[in-house]
């Protein structure tokens, strides 16, 4: 078998391949810049934890209209959008953290979502919600997803200065006077959006995987914000790409085999990254006490 029936042949002969990849590199160009906002802004877990918050939504979204794109789109934004909302009042109105109350509305969203799919659904509707399947991407979902990209691209491009401000130092752009509420609902309105694409593909499971482990893959390499997103847009690219080849020759499912790649990925970034790597932290020590 030759390279060229290794890594291209399986895009030339099959159309699914190719609307799978598609999709991959679309999500990888959304998912990258809002990934490393999340990290930039210390809320990794909260993209997890709104990635589970879609289940219920979609799953009540399934359940009234069938596999509906615009249905299961609706249901899983609105769900979303609603848990991360409650989190932040919580949070704003008592003592406790936004990342605990995150944790509490993201468990009780994913049982009442893995209720709604029990009661009324079978097993393999249940395991599609949870981990997609984007070698079944159609021409709708793939045009939900590079719409979604490109709105988040154009937003960012408007919004840079006021985003990256409100990420590192919130207090500062509410102390001159900036936006500061409307560009944190912007952000989350992003992230969202995102998430609900990347639902179509890869479930409410695997969605956050190729939006958060490229970005915390990035943070071992560089340390501006441009070099982050550029290195984790690539991160996320390539492991869609891998993933798709290795589910495709090795028969593995493909959301989780993109998701490996990417993991694999950060584990090697965290031992030889040039900038926090392990081996590197390791190899200046000597330096640093002479």
């Amino acid at each position: 078998m030759t390279l060229h029936d290794l890594l291209i042949q399986p895009f030339v002969d099959f159309g699914f391949m190719r609307r799978a990849l598609g999709g991959a590199l679309a999500l990888a160009l959304g998912s990258a810049p809002m990934g490393t906002l999340l990290v930039l802004r210390r809320m990794s877990l909260m993209g997890d934890a709104t990635g589970h918050a879609l289940l219920p939504g979609a799953a009540l979204g399934f359940l009234i209209a069938g596999p509906s794109l615009a249905a299961m789109s609706i249901g899983s934004f609105l769900a979303a959008i609603g848990v991360a909302l409650g989190a932040g009042v919580v949070a704003r109105a008592t003592a406790q953290r936004e990342d605990a109350s995150f944790a509490a509305f993201y468990l009780i969203a994913l049982a009442l979502g893995v209720m709604l799919v029990s009661l009324r659904g079978t097993s393999v509707d249940l395991m599609h919600l949870l981990f997609g399947t984007i070698l079944a991407v159609d021409d709708g979902a793939l045009l939900l997803i590079c719409g979604t990209t490109g709105v988040t691209l154009a937003v960012l491009a408007l919004l840079w200065r006021p985003l990256i401000a409100e990420c590192v130092d919130p207090g500062f752009l509410r102390s001159v006077g900036g936006p500061g509420r409307w560009v944190h609902l912007a952000f989350l309105v992003l992230t969202v959006a995102n998430l609900v694409a990347g639902f179509h593909a890869m479930g409410t499971l695997m969605a956050v995987g190729l939006m958060m482990l490229p970005a915390t893959a990035a943070r071992f390499w560089v340390a501006q914000v441009g070099g982050l997103i550029a290195v984790a847009a690539l991160i996320a690219a390539f492991s869609g790409l891998a993933g798709l080849l290795l589910s495709y020759h090795a028969q593995w499912p493909s959301g989780p085999a993109i998701v490996l790649v990417a993991g694999a990925i950060y584990l090697l970034s965290l031992f030889v990254g040039s900038r926090e790597g392990l081996l590197w932290q390791r190899l200046r020590r000597p330096h640093r006490l002479a």
